[in-house]
């Protein structure tokens, strides 16, 4: 019996990243129990520290590391802003649309941080969030990401209409999050004409 207990869990843990799922779960449910935050736009911020299952050849923070911590820290600020739950409400989904990293300083194994997340702007399709990781150290930003998170089947100033039970102004563009929106559109312009696809809205 204990052996196929145990060659259950070595096919599930070979076949599926089950360390994400659980700490999607834990970092969810923690959340929750924090409470909520009523101001959806306020910026909320998780801690983190270097492990050794994120460091890679060079003894920093594996590249991608940055991406999946993202990942966990936007579950944490959907969840106590409300967002997850409007989101359910609407029968809308929430997709990454995309995302660009760079990337300042490295961090080392051992180091504690700081993730920052906020929303900087929106439009009719989609929520802009900006991310940066804050060195506990000194306060360094030692990388920072910005992330188009699509709306599907709702907009928006839906979504935030059904939280603060009002109209929500759009703050400004910035112009640095402009340029990035202005080279993802050129992007799918010329990813649609080089298949041919140059009437399709994708």
């Amino acid at each position: 019996m204990l052996q196929w207990i145990l060659s259950g869990f070595l096919a599930l843990f070979s076949s599926l990243d089950v360390w994400y799922f659980l700490r999607g779960a834990v970092v969810t449910l923690k959340a929750w129990f924090q409470g909520p935050i009523r101001d959806v736009l306020a910026e909320q911020t998780v801690q983190g520290r270097v492990l050794s299952n994120d460091i890679d050849f060079m003894g920093h923070m594996n590249n991608a590391r940055y991406l999946r911590e993202c990942d966990f820290a936007r579950f944490s600020y959907y969840t106590r802003n409300g967002m997850f739950k409007a989101v359910s409400v609407l029968k809308a989904s929430m997709v990454v649309g995309a995302s660009t990293i760079r990337y300042r300083r490295s961090f080392q194994f051992g180091e504690s941080f700081e993730l920052r997340t906020r929303i900087v702007s929106w439009d009719e399709k989609s929520f802009y969030l900006e991310q940066r990781f804050v060195s506990k150290r000194d306060g360094f930003i030692s990388a920072i990401m910005m992330c188009r998170q699509n709306v599907i089947r709702s907009t928006p100033d839906k979504i935030l209409e059904f939280l603060c039970k009002r109209k929500v102004e759009c703050p400004d563009i910035p112009q640095d999050l402009q340029h990035w929106i202005n080279f993802i559109s050129a992007s799918s312009q010329a990813l649609r004409a080089e298949h041919g696809l140059e009437g399709k809205t994708k």
